[in-house]
Parts: C-alpha cells; structure tokens; sequence
C-alpha cells in the first residue's frame, strides 16, 4: 500500500549465503539507494546479513516496493554471477513481507531488525555489526540510505535527543511474543499491527491480512 511502512525479507536460495566480500555489502547498499530514489522508496532501517536481507521501507506507490526489489535483485545477482563466476538464481523466490503499523509497531519492527545480528549471536550489541542501520539511527553515522520515519523522528526534538532515546529502546530485547509476531507476520505476508488496523488493511486490500484457522501443519 502507497505511504504504509512495510517490512520486507529476502533470504538466499535454500539460505545459502549472498554476500561474500565487503565489496558485496557496499555494492548492495550502493544499488539499494539508487533503486530506493528511482522508485520511490523511503528506506528506514536494514541489515544485511550473511544469507538474507531485512528492510523497513514506506513506498511511495503500490508498485514501488516490488520493482524496487526486481531491479536491485537483478543487478545484484548479475554483479555475483560475474564476480564469483557462478551460475542460477541467488534468491529463494519472491520477498516475503509484512505491512507494518506506525505507532509502537513501526519501532519494534525497526529494533526487531536491526538486533538481528545480536539475535544470530554474530556480535554482543548491534552497534558492533557494520551492515545495519543502527549507527545511523542510534549513533548519527552519516548515511544517504537512511531516511527516519516521523515515528523515529517523535523520540525527540534534537538529533542527540533521538538518538539517545533510540538508544534506550535497545537496553532490553524485543519480547519473544513481539519477535514471534513480526517473524509469522512476515513470512505469510500479513499485516503487523492492531486489530482495526487488520480490518482497515483488509478492507483496503480485499484480501485476508491476518492467518486462516489452524489446520494440518504446513511442512517446513
């Protein structure tokens, strides 16, 4: 949906790696910045970890989030193939995403992204992993990606006072029951946010947000 945060994931086929070198994670911020400005896309929050890719991102039109990820994957997986002489797709199909609330849910979902790497036991404190957005938003790192959502931007009424706020919603972790939500939410394509909100988003969309009755478990 046009001007609604949505949080989007793309893990690497069968969760093999995607970045190699540093080289690949600059090249990929590079791109992401290009495609986010062509089309329409207000970049938030990332993490670019080994194997996949979180971003939170407000598009600008209904069609903005998806050729975003097109064309970026594209070029991306052309600039892999040719680098490390590789062949066939690097992503495990299309993105998986969640519309996400503004209000308490746009920053949990932020927070759930960026402490990805902490989750994943790589560092102790997300300011130690490079390829995240976090030094940007909790530590004022220059970055031309990064674009704050007025969620972010209501922590405070300096730069040093956001940041400092932004900084305290790190000195606990997400509640299970918050990383559960956004994980389910995001892999089924559902909406992360209040009951209203669903109805809102369903009734916009004319399509079920939410997860259907529980039936014979899907296998993994």
């Amino acid at each position: 949906m046009p001007n609604v945060p949505l949080h989007i994931i793309q893990r690497g086929n069968n969760r093999q790696a995607c970045f190699f070198h540093d080289d690949d994670y600059m090249i990929y911020l590079d791109w992401l910045l290009e495609y986010s400005q062509k089309t329409g896309c207000t970049i938030h929050a990332y993490v670019l970890m080994t194997n996949h890719v979180h971003l939170l991102l407000t598009p600008n039109e209904k069609d903005s989030a998806g050729s975003l990820m097109k064309r970026l994957g594209q070029r991306y997986v052309q600039y892999i193939n040719r680098t490390y002489r590789r062949s066939g797709t690097l992503w495990e199909g299309r993105f998986r995403s969640c519309i996400a609330q503004e209000d308490n849910y746009l920053l949990h979902c932020q927070r759930y992204i960026e402490l990805n790497p902490v989750r994943a036991e790589m560092v102790d404190h997300p300011a130690d992993y490079r390829w995240s957005s976090y030094r940007a938003n909790a530590q004022g790192e220059p970055s031309n990606v990064i674009k704050p959502h007025f969620m972010y931007q209501s922590l405070g009424q300096t730069e040093e006072a956001r940041q400092a706020n932004y900084r305290e919603l790190f000195r606990h972790d997400l509640e299970p029951e918050i990383v559960d939500e956004i994980r389910k939410a995001t892999k089924g394509n559902f909406v992360l946010g209040s009951s209203r909100f669903k109805e809102e988003i369903s009734k916009t969309l004319g399509r079920r947000v939410i997860p259907g009755k529980a039936g014979r478990p899907a296998k993994e």
